[in-house]
């Protein structure tokens, strides 16, 4: 009975062990296999760059971060961006979109709504909100409230919600204040758990850009990676309706091409493609073409260039220089600017306190002053104060 005893408590220890390396370790190792910094970094910027680097207003329109446990407040080990390390590379402006389900393979090709979803198992592993289990919408809100935390709890972070608050930040910055601002997006809209009132929760929480889709068919229409190829379904055209009515901002970053024409046939409003590349630089299943790319520059849109090799076809500093100067001779400057994917499980050949690299890139490839302004962060921040609620 001794023994038998023993036995049980050898076990139970285990049991307690390998419950404590789940919760601790299982969120920290994901993400290090996730977010990795990788490929070429390209070269050390010299004076000059660094000069201009530290002039400019740098902003970007995609970043996960808000999956992760890790805090947003300290310069972290892993993944991309925090704020001391955007502080570091003088970003203005970050927008932050929330992943709230996602396809085990995240496979560009196809992938089925009904497949395992990772973000159950990390959302567990991290010991998100039992609402959280269910519930989409609880997921995404749950995120949203880790940027407001930040932001309550660091002079050095806003969350910019409308245009009053973005003006407040650029003038707090031109000044010579440390301080830097995000923003809300949902990435796919299968977040709003199939019901139009949660556009309007989450817009309370401070969302003011929502992507339809992700890498799956979703309520709203076809994903870009999905199996239907669809266009806007009845719900998705309401949703449309609901979010233009609302003054959100719609990102049709993984959207199929017939759901980005119908709802370029169906508003007059700009749309945001937060994170792709372009078809005739990289032609990767990830990027649509070129020809429909061109009805988002006409309406007026802007288009973000991401930093992993499924965008722009290599892990490299000189392939994003090379993905955003065909995107100013093909689509026209001011719809050209950046969408990193930062944390987005994408390795990614800097992180966000080595930006000036991506500076020194462009100076090397022959930008323009007034080019590297615009596609660094300066045709963002006109867009969000024409788009941004009053």
């Amino acid at each position: 009975m001794k023994i038998f005893k023993s036995a049980l408590t050898g076990i139970a220890f285990l049991a307690l062990a390998a419950l404590v390396a789940f919760f601790t370790l299982m969120p920290v190792l994901l993400e290090q296999q996730a977010n990795k910094i990788a490929g070429d970094a390209g070269s050390a910027p010299d004076a000059a760059s660094l000069a201009l680097h530290d002039t400019l207003v740098i902003a970007d329109l995609h970043a996960d971060t808000t999956l992760w446990s890790r805090s947003l407040l300290g310069h972290a080990d892993r993944g991309h961006v925090d704020i001391p390390r955007m502080l570091e590379g003088n970003v203005a402006l970050q927008m932050f979109t929330t992943v709230t389900k996602s396809p085990k393979g995240q496979n560009y090709d196809t992938n089925s709504a009904e497949s395992p979803d990772v973000i159950s198992l990390l959302a567990l592993a991290q010991r998100w909100p039992v609402e959280t289990r269910d519930s989409l919408t609880a997921r995404a809100l749950h995120q949203a409230s880790r940027l407001e935390e930040a932001a309550q709890s660091s002079e050095s972070f806003v969350l910019v919600t409308s245009k009053g608050e973005l003006a407040s930040l650029l003038a707090e910055r031109a000044r010579g204040t440390q301080i830097v601002g995000g923003l809300l997006g949902t990435e796919g809209s299968h977040a709003l758990d199939g019901k139009l009132a949660n556009i309007d929760t989450l817009y309370e929480a401070g969302f003011r850009m929502m992507s339809l889709q992700h890498f799956f068919d979703n309520k709203l229409g076809g994903s870009l990676h999905g199996l239907s190829n669809a266009g806007l379904t009845v719900f998705g055209e309401q949703a449309v309706d609901k979010m233009v009515a609302k003054g959100i901002m719609i990102d049709v970053s993984h959207s199929s091409e017939q759901v980005v024409l119908d709802v370029l046939a169906r508003t007059t409003v700009p749309l945001i493609v937060s994170h792709t590349g372009l078809k005739g630089h990289c032609d990767s299943k990830r990027n649509i073409s070129d020809e429909t790319m061109h009805l988002v520059a006409e309406r007026g849109g802007i288009i973000g260039i991401g930093f992993w090799d499924a965008a722009v076809c290599e892990e490299s500093i000189y392939a994003i220089v090379d993905a955003l100067r065909y995107g100013i001779d093909t689509f026209g400057l001011e719809h050209i600017a950046l969408g990193s994917d930062w944390d987005g499980a994408v390795t990614a050949p800097i992180d966000v306190a080595n930006l000036a690299r991506l500076t020194h890139g462009l100076v090397q490839a022959g930008f323009s002053e007034r080019e590297i302004r615009a596609v660094m962060g300066e045709n963002i921040v006109a867009f969000f104060k024409e788009h941004l609620p009053d």
